[in-house]
C-alpha cells in the first residue's frame, strides 16, 4: 500500500501585538501652596500679582506684605505692568453675580492707585487741630465773602494754611526723580482739592495758590468743585497738582490713610470736626507722605506747624 502523504504543518498565524496606550503626558507642576496672611493676599489680587511668584526672604517662608510691595515696585522699575494672573471670578455658587464694566474714571483710578501703593513706601501720622478759633474767624468773615459772591469755609481757609507750610517746608513741595536720583523742587504752590463726585473721585488744582486772597481762594474751591460734580472739567483743570487735600468731614469719620498722589510727595486727609469735653471743635487731620524723600521728624513738624497755624488763624493771615 502507498503510504499516505504527510500532512504540511499547521501555519502559525501571526498575532498583532498589542497597541500600547501612549504614555501620559506628566501633569503641569503642582502649585505649591504659598503661606500668606489674607491681607497679604488681598493686595496681591489687587495689583493683578499672581503671588505664587513672589520671593520671600522670611526663613519661615511667609509672604508679608513688603514683599508683595517690593515686587510690584519691581515690575515697575523694570517697566512692565502687572503679571498675567488673572484673578479666580467667583463662580455664582453662593448666590448671584452682576458684572459691570468700570467707567473711565473708575479704571484710571484704580490704575493710579494701585500704581502709587505700589511704588511709595507710604508713612501716616495723625494729629488733632482746635478749629474753634478758625471757625469763629470763619463766621466774622462771612459778610465779606458773600458780598464777594463767594462761600467762606473751613476746607478753602485750610487750603491756605497749607500753602503756607509748602512755602516753609519745600521737601513737601517737590517731586523724585529716582532715574536720576534728583529732587525736584517746584517754585509753584498747585493745591489737589479731592472731589467725590458722581462718576468717581477728581483732584481738580487750584493754581498759584500763595498768590490767593481769603476770598479768591474761597471762590476758586467753589468753581473747581462745581466744574468736577458737574462733568465740565478739563484735562488741564486735573494736572500739575504739587500737593493734595482730601476732606472727608462732610460725610463723617476722623482718621485715616489717604494715599500718595504721585508724582506728589504727600497728602493731607481731614476728617469731621467734632467737640470735645469742653465744647472746643477738635478737626482730626492724617498726613501721608514718601519716606523716600521725607523722614518722620520733618512730616511731624510739617503737621505740627499746619496745627498751630490752624489754632491761631488771625497770627497765619497777618503774616501772610
Amino acid at each position: 500500500e502507498p503510504k499516505p502523504e504527510p500532512k504540511p504543518a499547521p501555519t502559525a498565524v501571526p498575532v498583532p501585538a498589542p497597541e500600547l496606550a501612549p504614555a501620559p503626558e506628566a501633569d503641569a507642576a503642582p502649585r505649591t501652596i504659598v503661606s500668606a496672611a489674607p491681607n497679604v493676599r488681598r493686595l496681591a489680587r489687587e495689583l493683578g500679582i499672581d503671588i505664587q511668584t513672589v520671593k520671600t526672604a522670611n526663613e519661615n517662608g511667609r509672604i508679608s506684605l513688603e514683599d508683595v510691595k517690593a515686587y510690584a515696585r519691581a515690575i515697575m522699575e523694570s517697566g512692565g505692568g502687572a503679571s498675567n494672573y488673572q484673578p479666580v471670578r467667583p463662580s455664582g455658587i453662593q448666590g448671584h453675580v452682576r458684572a459691570e464694566k468700570m467707567s473711565a474714571i473708575r479704571k484710571a483710578t484704580m490704575n493710579h492707585m494701585a500704581h502709587c501703593w505700589a511704588t511709595i513706601p507710604h508713612v501716616t501720622q495723625h494729629d488733632t487741630a482746635d478749629i474753634t478759633r478758625m471757625n469763629e474767624l470763619r463766621k466774622r468773615m462771612i459778610g465779606t465773602a458773600e458780598s464777594a459772591g463767594v462761600k467762606l469755609t473751613i476746607t478753602s481757609m485750610l487750603v491756605s494754611i497749607v500753602t503756607g507750610a509748602l512755602r516753609r517746608f519745600p521737601n513737601f513741595n517737590a517731586s523724585i526723580d529716582a532715574e536720576k536720583g534728583e529732587i525736584l523742587f517746584k517754585d509753584y504752590y498747585n493745591v489737589g482739592i479731592a472731589v467725590d463726585t458722581d462718576k468717581g473721585l477728581m483732584v481738580p488744582v487750584i493754581r498759584d495758590a500763595d498768590h490767593l486772597s481769603m476770598t479768591e481762594m474761597a471762590a476758586a474751591l467753589t468753581e473747581v468743585s462745581q466744574k468736577a460734580r458737574s462733568g465740565q472739567i478739563g484735562l488741564d483743570d486735573l494736572q500739575g497738582g504739587t500737593f493734595t487735600i482730601s476732606n472727608l468731614g462732610g460725610i463723617g469719620g476722623s482718621f485715616f490713610t489717604p494715599i500718595v498722589n504721585s508724582p506728589e510727595v504727600a497728602i493731607l486727609g481731614v476728617g469731621r470736626g467734632a467737640p470735645d469735653t469742653e465744647g472746643r471743635l477738635q478737626m482730626p487731620l492724617s498726613l501721608s507722605y514718601d519716606h523716600r524723600l521725607i523722614d518722620g521728624a520733618d512730616g511731624a513738624r510739617f503737621l505740627r506747624w499746619i496745627v498751630e497755624a490752624i489754632e491761631e488763624p488771625i497770627y497765619f493771615y497777618m503774616e501772610k
